[in-house]
This record gives structure tokens, C-alpha cells and sequence, in this order.
């Protein structure tokens, strides 16, 4: 089994605003003393663990009180502990310990907000957002039943089995870090970089009116609404780099699941653009160029055949030709990195998303 799979995708996005910063202007970063449009790995991450690719091959995440049967997704949450005080006191048991058991509960799985006697259900949130398992949230719902009936609160062994050994496919992908319960992190088996435009870029602001509909202009024949919105349009350069061998432990050893959790990520990658901004820009994109390369050898990424921007009228065609030629050049330097490769080029119509997820799967 090559240990190490990477990709290195191409993508071109149209006007749009993909991923904002606190002042609602998209994202950027200066590289190679140019400034180029961003779009952070958390956002790429959050799309991808989402959407109706992973939704299709894994099932969509089980509420509390659900069997979550036939799902591996995961669920990022701070308010498992106020779902668990709702569920107890819809039972019938005391608020007092409902609350107690909830804490007890989601404390298991992060540290609680300090609590406020002033508002309801407080010192139930989670200080920082937990990744729950199908597994952990499936112990959760079979032993609230039993608190229920006897009237008790959890045991420290009844709460300490609520952790679950295997991941979720979301989970043992992009890890799962827990800063007051170090025992229960996962180490993710997918690193992802931020995306980077490969050529020089420009942020650009739209100045818009939307129109009263019910104005007819009698006494006011101006916009109802006057605003500003930024925007830009770049190729972009993504890398990803899964270690194969944890995913496949991350998940418990299944082979099959670690299969499915390869193909669909490819897809996602490839397919799923970041949902910022769409119903403003539409900017639904597919990858124009995907090159994949598994081995065992120390991966690498090839952003430094962009540290000089492109500057031709065909930005997708050169970062091809510069992406080819970096990787030639240093795999002359320092021997193959991958010992296999495939390529996508949707501008020649050569190669096809079924071969890349097969060529991630195997062997």
C-alpha cells in the first residue's frame, strides 16, 4: 500500500467571493511580492464534509435519539449537552437532574461553558466546538433510557464508553482536537492547503440598488437599497496530502470504508466548490486540471511553480504547463516522489474522475 497520496488541483472560479474576512472581503495572501486571492483550508474542509458528495457515499449525520445506522459522518456541535437537558426533561425527569446528567454528558467530551443561573440550560455548551462520531452519539441515546427509568445520573464508567475507538470518515479525515481531553484527539489523516490564485489578482467592489417594487416613483424615484460588494476572479492551486495508513486506522482498519473515504474525497475536491457568496455569484466550479500521485517517499507541494505569477492571456493553460514542469524538474533534483501518477485535463478532455478515485483507492 503507497502510504502517501497527494493531489494538486487547478481550478478557475469567476467573479465571487468564496471565503471573506471579518470585514466581508475575500480572502487573500501575498506571495512572490503579488497579492493573490485565498481560500483557507477550513472553508475547502467544511464544503467537502458537507455536501451532497460525502452525504451520498457516508449518509447524512444522525440527530440525537436517531440510530445513525448506515451513516459515517460526524457532527460538530457545541449543544450535544442542551440536546441531551431537552431530551430528559421531555421524559419527565427533574430538571435538576437533567441538568446534572447532561453536564455530565457533554462534559465527557470537551469543557463546559461557565455556567449563568440567569439563563436557562446554561453550562451545557461545550466550550469549543466537539466532532461527534455516529458511535458516541449512538452510546449517548442507548444510555439516556437507562437514566430515565432508574432516575439517576451516569456513572464515571458509563460515561467514560462513550468514547468510541473508530471515527467517523469526516472525522479520521481532517482530525479532531480536543484541548481539555488530549486522550480522545485524532490525528488527521488529510492535510490541506490553502487555496492560492496563480496569478497576480485584484479585488474588485460592485456598487449596487435594488428597487422598491412598491415605489412608483410619486415622491421618491430613488433605490431602496444602495450597498457594496467585493469580489474577484483567479485559477486557483490547491494540494492535499492524505496518509493513507492512518485514514485506514483512524478507521478502525476497514478497507472498505478507507476506500470509499479516498473516492469521495477526490470528488469533493474536485467538485465541491466553497459555498460563500453563491446566491451572489453562482460560482460553482469543477477542477480543470487534477494531478495525483501516491508513493511512500516524504510528499511535497508544488506551490513554488507559482511564486512568480502567471502573466499570460491564458492563466489555467501555463499554470498547467508550470505545474508539469515543476514537478519534472523536482523529481530530477531529488529522485521520483510518487511512484505512480495520473492526470485529469479538462481542457484536453483526457483522463476522468472514475480513474482518479480508482488510481486513490488502490494499491
Amino acid at each position: 500500500m503507497n502510504r502517501f497520496l497527494q493531489l494538486h488541483l487547478l481550478t478557475h472560479y469567476g467573479p465571487s467571493n468564496l471565503n471573506r474576512d471579518d470585514s466581508g472581503r475575500p480572502k487573500t495572501v501575498v506571495m512572490g511580492g503579488t497579492p493573490r486571492l485565498r481560500v483557507s483550508s477550513q472553508s475547502l474542509k467544511r464544503a467537502w464534509r458537507t455536501s451532497d458528495v460525502f452525504a451520498a457515499a457516508f449518509g447524512r449525520p444522525a440527530g440525537l435519539g436517531e440510530t445513525g445506522e448506515g451513516t459515517h459522518l460526524g457532527t460538530r456541535t457545541k449543544r450535544m449537552g442542551v440536546e441531551i437537558y431537552d431530551t430528559l426533561l421531555g421524559a419527565g425527569l427533574a430538571e435538576k437532574l437533567a441538568q446534572e446528567c447532561a453536564a455530565s454528558i457533554a462534559g465527557r467530551f470537551g469543557k463546559l461553558k461557565k455556567a449563568d443561573a440567569e439563563k436557562a440550560r446554561s453550562g451545557l455548551e461545550i466550550e469549543q466546538l466537539a466532532h461527534f462520531s455516529p458511535e458516541e452519539r449512538q452510546a449517548i441515546t442507548d444510555l439516556l433510557p437507562r437514566l430515565i427509568t432508574e432516575k439517576r445520573a451516569p456513572t464515571e464508567a458509563e460515561t467514560a464508553l462513550l468514547r468510541q475507538p473508530r471515527a467517523a470518515v469526516d472525522i479520521a479525515l481532517f482530525g479532531r482536537m480536543l484541548a481539555d481531553s488530549p486522550a480522545y484527539n485524532i490525528e488527521a489523516a488529510a492535510q490541506v492547503a490553502h487555496a492560492v490564485a496563480v496569478h497576480r489578482c485584484t479585488i474588485e467592489d460592485d456598487y449596487f440598488t435594488a428597487v422598491d417594487d412598491l415605489n412608483r416613483h410619486d415622491e421618491d424615484a430613488g433605490a431602496g437599497h444602495v450597498g457594496e460588494a467585493e469580489f474577484g476572479a483567479a485559477v486557483f492551486y490547491l494540494y492535499l496530502c492524505v496518509d493513507r495508513e492512518l485514514l485506514c486506522e483512524n478507521l478502525g482498519g476497514d478497507r472498505a470504508l478507507t476506500d470509499r473515504a479516498l473516492a469521495a474525497l477526490v470528488e469533493a475536491a474536485t467538485k465541491v466548490a466553497p459555498t460563500g457568496k453563491q446566491n451572489s455569484f453562482a460560482s460553482r466550479a469543477r477542477a480543470s486540471y487534477a494531478l495525483l500521485e501516491k508513493g511512500d517517499e516524504q510528499p511535497r507541494q508544488l506551490s513554488v511553480a507559482f511564486l512568480k505569477p502567471v502573466s499570460g492571456s491564458d492563466p489555467l493553460a501555463d499554470a498547467i504547463d508550470l505545474l508539469r514542469a515543476t514537478r519534472a524538474k523536482m523529481d530530477q533534483v531529488y529522485g521520483p516522489c510518487a511512484a505512480a501518477v495520473t492526470e485529469l485535463d479538462a481542457l484536453a478532455g483526457t483522463g476522468n474522475l472514475a480513474e482518479l478515485q480508482a488510481f486513490a483507492a488502490g494499491d
